[in-house]
């Protein structure tokens, strides 16, 4: 018969084996506390992360729409809703000479397509590639090649198909490139120049989209339906904004600054929550083992007293105890963690669409210190949970323990 050393760590083991339903009840609640702690962290780090990859992607510093359209030039910008406004192509030169101004250049919007005579519902954007500051350097991260007219370049969330094409208003356009992703409604959008913009729409009327008809009447004449501006290095966006708004009528100026502003807001209030619920969390955690393991202990004195008897020190008494709350927490922890890692990484599109926000998946060195760092905290909390009753378990006398109740 093979002889096992019965140490303090299989003594542990043991234990839990022998208790399921206590040993359930301490996994569970360290399961919920890692799951609450790791979704909280992670969801608010790609939070961080989505508004930090929407600032760099965008690149402007002004937006130039006509009056009454930035909600929906906002709405595009942030959700990927589809819109369209226009005015006068004119305005882009005017801005682009106003002092302080670096460089401006203009886009034109068409109606979000039905998936009826598409391969999928999109926003298209045409910008213009002699001044374009936004697209290109975005676009030149996976495609060094200039984009030809009747190439398109796609959002990073636009089904492509297998031959590398995707399909707008009865014909088929080649993709030249897929843009990484950006956390904002540019990621359900299509982007080409202005000429093949023209050119989808000439092929449009050809194959009977009458309604098109407008949009190709804007385009004739040369309409724009925004201008984006960037600032030089001295000059303040804000009041950048108030000296265009001054001097063209019929325009908005929406400061980026302001919209990443507000949205910084809304995350700070947010993970600002879900670092306080984890802490009061983490502290019901904490009473609830601890009230576990008091109970626990009431009931085994007898069998602590029995240890001692065969020799066990007192502090091989305390270690068994917080043995099992270690392995129990590690349990627990690992266990949570994998359930909110189910939860949260093959929804991430969901949960972005749900919160509105700016939302993008954190890269694994990102997330490797927030598992061990959840890891740690269920593990803290099980190992803190038992430690009075351990040193009240070591403290007990044998004799009057073994004689209790007779």
């Amino acid at each position: 018969m093979k002889k096992r050393v019965l140490n303090t760590g299989r003594l542990s083991l043991e234990n839990l084996k022998a208790k399921p339903v206590r040993t359930a009840c301490l996994v569970v609640t360290a399961a919920v506390l890692a799951f609450t702690i790791f979704g909280g962290s992670i969801l608010a780090l790609n939070l961080r992360q989505g508004l930090a990859a929407m600032t760099r992607r965008f690149g402007a510093d002004l937006m130039v729409v006509p009056a009454g359209s930035s909600e929906k030039a906002q709405s595009i910008l942030l959700r990927g809703a589809a819109g369209y406004f226009y005015f006068d192509a004119a305005i882009a030169g005017r801005i682009a000479r106003t002092e302080g101004i670096a460089c401006a250049s203009p886009q034109f919007f068409l109606t979000s397509l039905s998936e009826s005579c598409c391969d999928a519902m999109v926003q298209l954007i045409a910008y213009d590639p002699e001044t374009d500051f936004v697209i290109q350097p975005w676009m030149a991260e996976k495609y060094n090649r200039t984009v030809e007219d009747g190439q398109i370049v796609a959002g990073s969330r636009i089904a492509i198909r297998p031959d590398g094409t995707i399909r707008l208003l009865g014909h088929t356009y080649p993709v030249a490139a897929r843009l990484s992703r950006s956390a904002s409604g540019l990621d359900t959008s299509v982007f080409m120049t202005m000429n093949t913009m023209r050119l989808l729409i000439g092929r449009a009327r050809v194959e009977g989209y009458g309604f098109l008809a407008s949009q190709e009447r804007e385009m004739s004449r040369g309409a724009v339906s925004v201008v984006l501006a960037k600032a030089g290095p001295p000059a303040s966006p804000a009041r950048l904004a108030q000296i265009i708004g001054r001097e063209n009528a019929g325009v908005d100026v929406v400061v980026s600054q302001s919209i990443f502003s507000g949205i910084s807001e809304t995350l700070a209030g947010l993970t600002a929550y879900i670092h306080l619920f984890s802490i009061v969390l983490w502290v019901l955690a904490l009473i609830v083992l601890a009230a576990v393991f008091s109970g626990s202990i009431h009931e085994r004195k007898k069998e602590f007293a029995v240890l001692r008897i065969l020799g066990a020190t007192r502090g091989k008494l305390a270690g068994m105890v917080l043995g099992e709350s270690v392995m129990a927490g590690i349990a627990g922890g690992a266990a949570g963690i994998i359930l909110a890692g189910t939860v949260i990484f093959p929804f991430s599109t969901l949960i972005s669409e749900r919160l509105e926000l700016p939302y993008l998946d954190a890269p694994l060195p990102s997330i490797i210190p927030l598992v061990l760092g959840s890891l740690f905290l269920s593990v803290l909390a099980g190992s803190l949970a038992p430690l009075y009753s351990a040193i009240r378990i070591s403290k007990a006398e044998t004799y009057y323990t073994m004689r209790e109740g007779e």
